[in-house]
């Protein structure tokens, strides 16, 4: 009897986890696919949607929507269930205290999978200076503190560099909630910020100061949070043409018409220079999907196997300007798509 009392109590456990996942035991699933997250993943994973409905006739497009990489992993791992997003686009790697958060809120089989790589680009107008720039030049340029030697005093680009222009240092970039802001801080601004050796020092003795330190924006006017529109820093590159914008590699690549690429340490941003990492800006961008939610929701499995299809190089999404990962990262995306591997956390960060 208790046998029995034990299997009926499994039973019900994972009913209310289906009618959660469907539409919160009103005996409807959603039908239709929800994401969230990265502007810079957002014209893939739309991509992907189109040629998900192409497949799937009678299918509704699945709802993708630009909140940032930060803001996204908010929504995704508040909870299981049709009020949630099922996937979330990243242009980083899910945090740590990201992925204990999905743990603390019952968001506990997660799906990591690598859709391909990106470059955290550097642009400027076709009518603009010429600008050559290194990690070291951009730290000196827009952290709050460079070195924490005092507030960033500096107003013109020559002033950070004898080298660069005489011209006002005006910068329009992705807000905090972005994982493009991510990447700055890791890929550019901590590097420009080692090359002081006392802040190596300063890492080893207070970590929270460090990072602070080496990752802080100036809030004085010389960076301009532009929002998770991407395309609004293209339009006001256009408008002033001493501006520098902070972008993912594709809206670089789609408006090349427009936008000369700002080298980074002497390297260009492009297909090859990401593809192999040797452009020191290069990312790679991610989905996280909701296992709970893959028999829940109508097509969702679907619309995994329709963003493996185009990753290949060559595919549709490297057509759109997607970089693909290399080869034994696309198999392991693949083999994660196919038998819904479970990521563990323990190697996050």
């Amino acid at each position: 009897m208790k046998y029995s009392l034990l299997i009926g109590v499994a039973a019900l456990s994972l009913s209310a986890c289906g009618d959660q996942a469907g539409g919160g035991g009103s005996g409807s699933a959603r039908d239709q696919i929800r994401a969230v997250g990265s502007s810079t993943v957002y014209p893939f994973a739309t991509a992907v949607a189109e040629q998900f409905v192409n497949a799937n006739p009678g299918m509704k497009s699945p709802i993708i929507e630009s909140t940032g990489t930060g803001g996204g992993m908010k929504l995704f791992c508040a909870g299981v269930g049709a009020q949630y997003p099922d996937i979330e686009d990243a242009s980083r790697r899910i945090k740590k205290s990201e992925f204990e958060l999905c743990q603390k809120n019952g968001v506990k089989e997660i799906i990591e999978i690598q859709v391909g790589v990106d470059g955290l680009a550097f642009a400027e107008s076709k009518k603009g200076p010429g600008m050559k720039l290194t990690p070291v030049m951009i730290y000196k340029a827009l952290a709050a503190n460079p070195f924490g030697k005092g507030a960033n005093k500096t107003e013109t680009w020559k002033d950070v560099d004898p080298s660069l222009p005489a011209i006002p240092i005006s910068v329009f970039g992705p807000p905090s909630t972005s994982g493009t802001r991510d990447s700055l801080a890791e890929l550019v601004l901590t590097k420009g910020c080692e090359s002081d050796p006392a802040m190596e020092e300063l890492k080893k003795k207070n970590e929270d100061e460090f990072k602070a330190t080496c990752t802080r924006v100036r809030e004085d006017g010389k960076y301009v949070d532009s929002g998770e529109n991407d395309n609004l820093i293209v339009q006001k590159l256009g408008a002033n043409p001493n501006a520098v914008g902070i972008f993912g590699y594709s809206f670089l690549e789609e408006n090349k018409d427009t936008l000369n690429d700002i080298p980074l340490n002497g390297v260009q941003a492009t297909y090859e220079t990401v593809s192999t990492g040797q452009y020191p800006g290069a990312r790679p961008l991610y989905i996280y999907v909701k296992k709970a939610h893959i028999a829940a929701i109508p097509g969702l499995k679907a619309y995994l196997e329709a963003f493996a299809a185009g990753w290949e190089p060559g595919g549709y999404l490297t057509k759109r300007g997607m970089v693909a990962s290399p080869d034994d990262v696309r198999k392991a995306s693949a083999e994660a798509v196919k038998n819904l591997t479970v990521l563990d956390g323990a190697s996050l960060k």
